[in-house]
């Protein structure tokens, strides 16, 4: 366990595009899985998310905001 902290601290040290790079060689290192089961839960996740909003269940917010939250919580 000691490896993995001592791992997961110098992945966080690194530049942003390094960690980025890091982060897509590990999951190219699981198997894709199957595609087409993937497309149809995103579909239905979609779909599901699309009538919320139709539905009044949930409101959006506006780009500007999100924005602004994204770069209070994660600087920019």
């Amino acid at each position: 366990m000691a490896r993995i902290e001592e791992l997961t601290r110098e992945a966080v040290s690194l530049p942003k595009e390094q960690r980025l790079a890091l982060a897509r060689a590990l999951l190219d290192l699981e198997p894709a899985g199957n595609v087409a089961e993937v497309e149809q839960s995103w579909d239905e996740e979609i779909r599901a998310r699309i009538k919320a909003v139709d539905e009044g269940q949930v409101t959006g917010i506006a780009y500007e905001d999100l924005r602004r939250e994204m770069n209070s919580r994660y600087g920019a």
